[in-house]
């Protein structure tokens, strides 16, 4: 049973990184931000908050919202345990 699991998470996971490179893609076209760039701040922001905590990578969500005057980084990055 856990090589089935194993299996249907893998395909999770690879639907939830195809989602977020869309993501990226939807962002850079909003923002006129390289998607190049947004993809390389997700990986630097990964591996400095994996210094400090257990995280879900395939379920985090790194995205830029550009309104008229400015822009936002928002980051939903969930913990799984924080190293201590």
């Amino acid at each position: 049973m856990d090589l089935i699991n194993k299996f249907f998470k893998d395909e999770t996971s690879s639907k939830n990184r195809a989602v977020e490179r869309l993501r990226l893609v939807l962002v850079h076209d909003r923002a006129n931000v390289a998607p190049g760039l947004m993809e390389m701040l997700k990986e630097e922001l990964i591996e400095v908050i994996s210094k400090y905590m257990d995280i879900d990578e395939d379920t985090m969500e790194v995205t830029l919202s550009s309104g008229e005057l400015s822009a936002s980084l928002i980051a939903n990055i969930p913990v799984k345990r924080i190293r201590r």
